[in-house]
């Protein structure tokens, strides 16, 4: 008999009652008791959504982050939260997010808070996660509470628990070393603790614990290669069964690692990594496990089950017992229910499956399997007319889309002139001081905003009523950066709800979920597009906004675009076509919008691709033809202008040290990336990488409620100014402002201004 399992399940809640009850907790508005009655809640929710499967994870939920509870469950605190005192829970979020609540901490009196956790993108998703902190001194601690206290909930609701952990050799890879330390000089003293907190699993009655390395799907050399065998070897001895899971892509090199180490299962990926399935069985021990990720964890689209049944029949008969059929990955990646969806298309929405239809997926497969085809007869002619009907659908293909396509030429990525030449215009024209001060494009979502918008899309707002309210509040963007002395100004996007959903609603081949909502990190959900069909323009979409607030001040206005490859990477995009086909096709849709700007009489144009890096395949020996496209894509939107225009991109948190030189063939003219929270170690790049345009290091971590002062914007930029031309240099947050209050932003940006006066006296 074929058993199944989940690898994780979404923990926001279908209608986001985590991320209201964590932002309630924050700003004093609750108590921590009634924010952990809601993770408790929301725990017995999903172990009751998921009753159907031989085994569901315990340990999957996380209050912020799984990566940031194994740091806890480990003891490994950075040492500026080690002598803070009270509830374990706020000094997780000072972690975090540098503070807990914004009442009754103890640490008010320091300054307001503490540095938050560096953060970072977890693997090639759009989750980000608290990047571990080591030095040489790091001692670890089991701190076990946690996952016994939801192990005990889910036995009492008699759950068949398997603990979910981020396993030992994944949580020094995706950690950093804060001294000159070797992170695997500590592996031995980790896996004591590993040791001790497999033993008090096993001592609750603990079968299977699920341990992910997901770190195995990447380049290991011959030092984390041996990392593995010695980690298992020595978790070997366990009394619970290690399931060590896989995911996000191919073993490739490593299926012989993976296959022989000393456990009792392996989990892999087979959406990305259906071929390796077969010489996976033959490498495996005779008494192991294989778990096969059947159902993809990252899309939306309802699996093709008969077509998957075709190859995993032949599976299920040489591993009999010995399959498990589970998601590719956990489902944090997709949705809830799409039973919450009243309002979507019913057409597109029969094409769809959010978490809870994927393990209704899952169950069909596991009876198909077990019982035969015949037991789920009418579930599999529903799923293959589904899957038909979207396949023929004519709101997929649009010809005069593909058309175009087959007319682009390169020349429409290149710019009239090199770099110096566009600087030299750009500078006549736009007239900007040393260390220019910008933003990166939002400001505050207020209540009054989010009103007005709610109350538009329920029709209960005419269109001309919020179009003034809009306006008064770009209005007041505008002036207060005139107050504040910024030299380039942004309208604050008042009007637009997400930076890739508000493009996705303007864009033909897009569709939206009502409740579609997915973790980006901590409190913040992201509800991506559905990238359904072709794609197309069909009229301008930010020039009129963009407009008016130029009309409202004299200095320069950046008209605010997302890139092609962060819109394609924040959807949910079509599996029916190679990913660079979608990009092509925004690449020339945002290109019009682009170019409506420039003769609307906008000289600065920003295009972000902030998750530029997140696309990347997870091996490097594959990175080279994504970055082809990817760069392509950009260059195609942005260089359709004239020299004088000045295009600006900004990218999140990322580590592009590496593809430094696809950053800069990117050829903006202006870069601004987020370095704060790594202490502008995400520069080090330019140690021997001489970055030929300009750049904005980020020197106000907006992730954090923390004000930052002048002099540590000052200290910032004069280690940027270490490695690139103070003459190239702009001073920026990090990040869009949307998700700050106007009390923290207006001392935070007047400390910034004043930061860069003081580097222009210096020079």
């Amino acid at each position: 008999m074929v058993t199944t399992h989940n690898l994780g399940f979404p923990r926001i809640g279908a209608k986001r009652e985590l991320k209201f009850a964590l932002e309630a907790y924050w700003k004093g508005q609750s108590s921590l008791e009634a924010l952990k009655q809601i993770g408790k809640d929301l725990r017995q929710h999903n172990w009751a959504l998921q009753s159907g499967l031989d085994l569901a994870p315990v340990g999957d939920f996380a209050f912020y982050d799984q990566v940031l509870d194994m740091s806890f469950t480990l003891g490994n605190l950075p040492p500026r939260v080690q002598d803070f005192h009270g509830d374990p829970l706020d000094n997780y979020f000072r972690v975090a997010r540098g503070r807990s609540a914004e009442s009754g901490e103890e640490h008010a009196q320091c300054c307001g808070g503490v540095a938050a956790g560096e953060m970072t993108k977890w693997f090639d998703t759009n989750y980000h996660y608290i990047v571990p902190e080591f030095t040489a001194d790091t001692k670890f601690k089991l701190d076990a509470t946690r996952l016994l206290e939801q192990l005990a909930e889910a036995k009492a609701q008699n759950v068949k628990a398997k603990p979910v952990i981020v396993g030992p050799v994944t949580y020094l890879a995706i950690g950093k070393a804060k001294d000159d330390s070797n992170r695997l000089a500590l592996l031995p003293q980790l896996l004591q603790v590993y040791t001790e907190l497999l033993e008090k699993l096993a001592a609750q009655g603990v079968e299977w614990v699920q341990i992910d390395e997901p770190i195995l799907v990447t380049e290991l050399d011959a030092d984390w290669q041996h990392a593995f065998n010695l980690a298992y070897h020595q978790l070997k001895s366990s009394r619970v069964k290690l399931l060590v899971a896989t995911y996000f892509g191919q073993l490739a090199d490593n299926q012989y690692l993976a296959a022989n180490l000393p456990v009792a299962g392996l989990h892999v990926d087979a959406i990305n990594a259906r071929h390796e399935v077969v010489s996976l069985i033959g490498l495996l021990p005779a008494h192991k496990v294989l778990s096969v990720g059947v159902i993809n964890g990252r899309n939306i689209w309802k699996a093709d089950l008969n077509a998957t049944l075709e190859w995993l029949e032949p599976v299920a008969e040489r591993l009999g017992d010995r399959l498990w059929l589970a998601p590719s990955c956990s489902l944090l990646h997709v949705p809830v229910d799409l039973d919450s969806e009243q309002k979507l298309d019913s057409e597109i929405k029969s094409w769809l499956a959010f978490a809870t239809q994927k393990l209704e997926e899952l169950s069909i497969l596991a009876i198909a399997l077990n019982q035969g085809r015949a037991a789920v007869k009418k579930q599999l002619a529903n799923n293959q007319a589904a899957v038909e009907a979207r396949r023929s659908s004519q709101r997929v293909n649009n010809p005069v889309v593909k058309a175009a396509l087959e007319k682009l030429t390169p020349q429409l990525g290149q710019r009239q002139n090199a770099y110096a030449q566009r600087a030299a215009k750009q500078a006549a024209l736009l007239k900007l001081p040393k260390y220019p001060t910008t933003t990166i494009g939002s400001f505050p979502q207020t209540a009054d905003i989010r009103h007005a918008r709610s109350e538009f899309k329920a029709g209960r707002l005419d269109e001309a009523r919020y179009k003034i309210a809009m306006e008064a509040e770009i209005a007041r963007s505008v002036k207060e950066q005139e107050i504040l002395g910024l030299d380039v100004l942004v309208h604050g996007e008042a009007e637009r709800n997400d930076m890739v959903e508000y493009f996705g609603e303007q864009l033909d081949g897009y569709t939206f979920s009502q409740f579609g909502w997915v973790q980006s990190y901590g409190s913040r959900c992201v509800k991506p597009p559905i990238l359904f069909g072709d794609i197309s323009r069909p009229k301008a979409m930010t020039v009129e906004w963009i407009k008016y607030a130029q009309s409202l001040t004299s200095k320069p206005m950046k008209g605010m675009l997302t890139g092609p490859v962060t819109i394609l990477n924040w959807s949910f995009v079509r599996d029916d076509q190679p990913r660079y086909v979608s990009c092509y096709q925004l690449a020339l849709a945002i290109r019009q919008e682009v170019l409506d700007l420039e003769s609307a009489g906008i000289s600065v144009i920003q295009i972000d691709e902030a998750a530029l890096r997140e696309g990347l395949p997870l091996r490097k020996t594959q990175w080279k033809e994504y970055l082809n496209w990817a760069v392509e894509s950009f260059r195609i939107t942005a260089n359709g202008v004239a020299d004088e225009t000045q295009i600006h991109t900004h990218m999140c948190y990322s580590e592009f040290n590496d593809i430094i030189q696809s950053i800069a063939d990117m050829d903006a003219d202006v870069i601004t990336i987020e370095t704060s929270r790594s202490d502008m170690e995400l520069l080090d790049a330019f140690n021997t990488f001489e970055y030929p345009n300009e750049i904005g290091p980020g020197v106000y971590d907006i992730h954090s409620p923390n004000i930052p002062n002048e002099a540590y914007m000052v200290k910032l930029m004069k280690l940027a100014a270490e490695r690139v031309p103070a003459e190239r240099l702009w001073v920026n947050p990090d990040c869009g402002l949307k998700t700050r209050q106007w009390a923290e932003v207006l001392p935070a940006l007047t400390n910034m201004v004043a930061a860069a006066k003081t580097l222009r006296a210096s020079v």
